[in-house]
């Protein structure tokens, strides 16, 4: 952590949403000494802002003397990802309007992957996924996507923490299988979950770019009509997607 102009109330603030930023970084939970490494933060000055953090409800100190992020931040999360999905509803419509199947856009939660936005398909044979639902990163198209923008050791921390159960028998059960189909999704921009969460179902999805927390969007379908056709459709549709919702993210 850089130090900032010393003696500003601005400095404090910066000071603690990069602690807050450290503990999310690190999954969740953290040690004072731990902290203290990463920040290059004086442990005196980072005791008392936790202890502020802590008072407020943004922060809590575990049994174990590590220390969490506060429920108070749930509040504020969800109001966030409210504000992300509304912005990102245009594009979710147009894809789900120009390919008859169901948008979905979804951010990286801790360990897991949570949905914000969803615009379902015409059809009634559709996927079961709701904007709120929480699931693996490791079988899912948005968590893979969004896997695939992160380096192999955080992976590998995210998988550790959150497990990898299979829900079907096409589920990714390994650490070095899920690495090496990221290795595919790097190379060709998007990921595919192929039957991996739900059988019978299809999904392609894409990270959008340089967004302040890692997203992805995704169109998903039962397999009888999302199909290679479907792919070579989807994909351009999906990479305009991600860039224009970027562009507003970062505008």
């Amino acid at each position: 952590m850089a130090e900032r102009a010393a003696g500003t109330g601005v400095q404090s603030v910066e000071r603690v949403f990069d602690l807050l930023e450290l503990i999310a970084d690190a999954g969740g939970a953290v040690t004072l000494s731990e902290l203290a490494a990463a920040a290059s933060l004086p442990l005196p000055t980072i005791h008392r802002l936790l202890r502020t953090l802590v008072g407020l409800g943004y922060a809590r100190q575990l049994p174990n003397r590590r220390y969490a992020l506060g429920p108070k931040l749930i509040r504020l999360g969800e109001g966030a990802n409210l504000q992300l999905g509304a912005l990102a509803m245009p594009q979710l419509k147009r894809l789900a309007d120009e390919l008859g199947e169901t948008s979905n856009m979804a951010v990286l939660d801790a360990d897991m992957v949570v949905y914000i936005a969803q615009v379902p398909s015409r059809h009634s044979m559709r996927m079961f996924t709701e904007v709120g639902r929480r699931v693996h990163t490791h079988d899912t198209g948005v968590g893979k996507a969004i896997l695939a923008q992160l380096p192999d050791e955080q992976v590998r921390g995210i998988v550790g923490r959150a497990g990898m159960p299979t829900p079907t028998g096409y589920s990714l059960g390994s650490a070095e299988a899920l690495l090496a189909d990221l290795g595919r999704i790097r190379d060709r921009g998007y990921s595919v979950d192929e039957q991996e969460q739900e059988l019978g179902v299809r999904c392609f999805a894409m990270a959008v770019p340089g967004a302040p927390t890692p997203t992805a969007v995704s169109v998903s379908g039962p397999v009888s009509r999302v199909d290679e056709a479907f792919a070579d459709r989807a994909v351009p549709l999906l990479r305009e997607a991600a860039a224009k919702i970027s562009a507003e993210l970062n505008r």
